[in-house]
């Protein structure tokens, strides 16, 4: 079987408080009472016909029906989730009005085995956070990405 990969920016900016990522809530019920570990960089799965920085963009603008930002992505690099998936992002330096976003959806069998398909968001809401506020809520394969982007700022002397 072909191994999973998946594709994602993470935004950030600085705010007077200094800076900030955008995250977001998984929808679905399995994460709906869960904060801790139960968000993600917008992201998602991409096959071989795709490079995963054209699948970047497209996820991002899946997820939060938004087009992805312009500015220069930095690579982040991958990431091995639990799960065995693996997922690449790039930083890219933007100030997202989140007013606008209206998530995708999916589709899935709920309550399972109940043969009832429900539609669902793929994120359940978004938000700009403190890097340290955005760390324990990112599902575990995914925090590496925030030390990455910290050490990329402070290179860039931007910390």
């Amino acid at each position: 079987m072909a191994e999973k990969r998946s594709a994602g920016l993470l935004l950030y900016r600085t705010a007077p408080t200094g800076v900030e990522v955008l995250i977001g809530h998984m929808g679905g019920p399995f994460w709906s009472g869960r904060d801790e570990a139960a968000w993600s960089i917008p992201k998602g799965e991409y096959g071989p016909e795709e490079t995963p920085e054209a699948a970047a963009l497209r996820e991002f603008e899946e997820e939060l029906g938004l087009p992805a930002p312009g500015g220069t992505p930095v690579p982040l690099g991958e990431s091995r989730q639990a799960n065995g998936k693996v997922v690449t992002v790039w930083a890219v330096e933007a100030d997202l009005d989140l007013s606008g976003v209206v998530p995708g959806t999916f589709t899935m069998e709920w309550p399972r085995g109940s043969g009832v398909q429900q539609e669902f968001p793929e994120l359940d809401r978004v938000a700009w956070l403190a890097p340290q506020d955005a760390s324990p809520r990112l599902v575990a394969g995914q925090r590496v990405f925030l030390d990455r982007l910290a050490v990329h700022l402070q290179e860039s002397g931007r910390t």
